[in-house]
């Protein structure tokens, strides 16, 4: 019977300690290291070859560029669901691992069900696995999406990786699913499901299967309460794509999006509605985010900003209210907080708006997250509104960077997202005056250009004057 060491694993890096530790060495993360068991490597005898790890034996000979033939070049495959092909940059890539992760009761399954459908149409398959549901719960949902007839849709509950993996060779399927890879277990792997050891011995098995096998693979991820992929951090380095499910439980609407993407852009959002059938695309995002927008509102400004390749329309609100408290509070949803406390400070020394003794509530309407700076002039605008009780105009669209001088500069691809201002029926745009010297003035809509340079200014140009 093969002896085993205990060691220590830190599951946001990988690294291995004989001993544990409070604050691992490697990442300097705390309560981090976990316990596992690994066999002791066996000492050869004199003359003898060392044993070697059956999935480190498994070596691909390597080819020539010009000998490998097209169809192991990057082929897409649609998902049948648009905006998930849009997250994953076309399709799926035959080969592909792909983990998605997200809250409990986000959606993971209910994509990936509607997508198992869609694709195991024609001569396609699809294998779903589940350690979570029998093949009946699983069966239910699929008629409760009412999916259209899926004759090559296959469905297994297994927890047993090496199972999965004689099930993938037999059936030779195009797409599988596997929800979830915390609940699989390597039976060489001596620890429970879900451990460091355990999700770091099936993720290899099942991205060696993918590559060898030419088949895509879907792994399902639980998040930790810190909203980040539970497991080892070394999970996300060793999938090609990782993208997560966001959203309110209790809202309608769900936004795909991708941390990491070998074939494609981790830029692009994928934007659901939550109904009783499953999730709808959105195919337009930009009029669904406004329509509830109340006409003439105080504290509301709109800007543009790009997501991917697409245009998003946003509303940003602000609330100011008297703070009864000695450290007034800044509370902020869908952007970088410091991010707007840098643009609030601008507006209390540039521009003469005091806040010192204000609660600032900042909002991004819908559930998106804005990391690009092009919408600070949006925020800006939103907060002196709601501090002057003067609302800004309803057919204007900010869009512009502020600095901590107050001043308000140029933004990529200022021409994409005029246009999309302009097909909403929005009259107005204010711009850096330097990304208004740039345009090409041929290709834009009949839409009022204003060009500022200084956040005064846009406040000036954005708030009417009270009479």
């Amino acid at each position: 019977m093969a002896k085993t060491a205990v060691r220590f694993v830190c599951r946001a890096c990988g690294a291995e300690t004989p001993r544990w530790l409070g604050k691992c060495p490697s990442c300097e993360e705390w309560n981090t290291l976990e316990e596992t068991s690994a066999p002791l490597p066996v000492v050869a005898k004199s003359g003898a070859r060392p044993q070697r790890n059956s999935l480190l034996a498994q070596r691909n000979p390597p080819a020539r560029l010009s000998q490998i033939p097209n169809s192991l070049s990057e082929g897409r495959v649609t998902t049948g669901i648009g905006e998930f092909d849009r997250v994953l940059g076309g399709g799926v890539v035959s080969g592909a691992v792909i983990l998605i992760g997200g809250d409990p009761g986000i959606g993971k399954s209910t994509l990936l069900t509607q997508t198992a459908g869609y694709m195991s149409t024609g001569a396609r398959t699809t294998l779903y696995v589940s350690g979570e549901e029998s093949i009946g719960q699983i069966k239910r949902r699929v008629d409760r999406l009412s999916l259209p007839d899926a004759p090559g849709l296959m469905l297994q509950n297994e927890t047993d990786i090496t199972v999965i993996e004689a099930t993938i060779r037999a059936e030779q399927p195009n797409f599988v699913i596997i929800d979830s890879i915390q609940t699989m277990q390597h039976p060489d792997a001596d620890s429970l499901p879900g451990s460091v050891t355990q999700v770091r011995a099936c993720t290899a098995l099942l991205t060696q299967l993918a590559k060898s096998e030419s088949v895509a693979i879907f792994l399902v991820g639980h998040v930790t309460k810190e909203g980040t992929l539970a497991g080892p951090r070394v999970l996300e380095h060793m999938v090609d794509a990782v993208l997560t499910f966001e959203g309110d439980r209790h809202s309608i609407y769900r936004i795909l999006r991708a941390n990491k993407n070998r074939f494609g852009s981790t830029d692009e959002l994928g934007i659901f509605q939550m109904n009783e059938d499953g999730l709808a695309e959105i195919s337009n995002p930009s009029e669904l985010l406004l329509s509830e927008r109340l006409q003439h509102s105080v504290g509301s400004a709109v800007t543009a900003t790009i997501e991917g390749t697409r245009p998003l329309l946003i509303e940003v609100q602000a609330l100011i209210a008297p703070s009864a408290l000695t450290n007034p509070r800044r509370s902020v949803t869908g952007m970088d907080t410091n991010r707007v406390h840098m643009i609030l400070a601008v507006l209390e020394k540039r521009v003469g708006i005091t806040l010192a003794y204000q609660d600032v509530f900042i909002n991004i309407v819908g559930g998106v997250r804005i990391e690009e700076p092009a919408a600070d002039l949006a925020v800006a605008l939103a907060a002196a509104s709601h501090r002057s009780n003067n609302a800004v105009d309803s057919a204007t669209v900010a869009i512009g960077e502020i600095g901590l001088s107050g001043e308000v500069r140029a933004v990529s691809q200022v021409e994409k997202r005029i246009r999309e201002a302009s097909r909403l029926g929005f009259k107005r745009v204010l711009i850096s005056s330097k990304n208004k010297q740039n345009l090409r003035y041929a290709d834009l809509p009949d839409i009022r250009i204003i060009g500022v340079e200084h956040v005064g200014q846009a406040i000036d140009a954005a708030l009417p004057a009270k009479s």
